[in-house]
């Protein structure tokens, strides 16, 4: 009888403990609300109670860590200096690696209708700093008396990208983590990325920093984690690739689970039911309507 109490109790404070840690992530702020990866966008994210605003990150060409999904202006949803739109066959011509950040800022990323998410309130946005978000986004917390959240930086390379769009990965890491420990966030922050190179970089030169491996393909789970090279806090799959078996699998390593896009509340219930640790969404809305268990 003893024992069977016992078990009752350390469920119950399991339960209790995954409504409480469940990391509840806006992708690039509040991509479905807001122009994505903008300090708007991140405020947003704050105001609907995220835990972790995620967010990408490039490099200029006179090496600033600036806040954008690709390394050159999407043609979706970028607007040029004069207010004109960027054809898709020229996108690649608009390449952030050979503008200085002052030219950058110039470019509106917020006034043009986003055909994915024509819901996005529609507002002059610029591309920030990394240093510029964490900024904004600290004093808005503190004004406002929200908890302090943590920051997901995604080192965004392409594929054969190296010196063309981005530096190699042990300059552009560094240049991330330079921000990261100025800012001295590095207890709240959480280096993401698809480049495994990115990942072992940073586990070698900062080991108490939090990584998470980001999937965007069916591949075996054990040989992506012998492909890093050591366990990350997080695996980071496209949530179509999640299954129970993933997920205990993950569990069984010691790491956390948090997959993306999860853009639907159903889907969100689902991913719950896994056993998830935490969603990623463009929606963060959504998180309001979410039950957890032991909420």
């Amino acid at each position: 009888m003893k024992k069977q109490l016992l078990l009752g109790v350390a469920l119950l404070f399991s339960i209790q403990s995954y409504a409480q840690t469940f990391d509840k992530q806006g992708q690039r702020g509040a991509r479905g609300l807001m122009p994505e990866n903008t300090i708007g966008g991140m405020l947003r994210a704050l105001d609907l109670g995220v835990t972790t605003l995620g967010m990408n990150v490039v490099i200029s060409k006179d090496k600033q860590v600036v806040l954008s999904h690709e390394p050159y202006f999407n043609n979706e949803i970028s607007l040029t200096p004069d207010g004109k739109e960027i054809p898709l066959k020229d996108e690649k011509k608009y390449n952030m690696y050979e503008m200085d950040y002052d030219q950058i800022r110039k470019y509106d990323v917020g006034s043009k209708v986003h055909k994915r998410f024509p819901g996005q309130q529609k507002i002059k946005a610029y591309k920030p700093l990394l240093s510029e978000v964490m900024d904004s986004v600290e004093a808005y917390a503190k004004l406002h008396k929200l908890p302090k959240p943590n920051y997901a930086i995604e080192i965004k390379t392409i594929r054969k990208g190296d010196l063309e769009f981005h530096p190699e990965p042990a300059e552009f890491s560094q240049l991330v983590m330079d921000v990261v420990e100025k800012k001295k966030m590095s207890k709240r922050t959480i280096i993401q990325a698809f480049d495994i190179r990115c990942l072992q970089y940073v586990h070698e030169k900062y080991p108490k920093i939090k990584t998470a491996l980001m999937i965007d393909e069916k591949e075996d789970f054990e040989n992506n984690i012998k492909d890093l090279g050591f366990n990350p806090t997080f695996y980071s799959p496209y949530a179509v690739l999640v299954g129970k078996g993933l997920v205990d699998r993950c569990h069984a390593a010691g790491i956390k689970i948090v997959p993306w896009t999860v853009n639907s509340l159903k889907d969100m219930e689902y991913m719950v039911g896994l056993g998830v640790d935490g969603i990623i969404t463009d929606f963060p809305n959504l998180f309001q309507r979410l039950e957890l268990p032991g909420k």
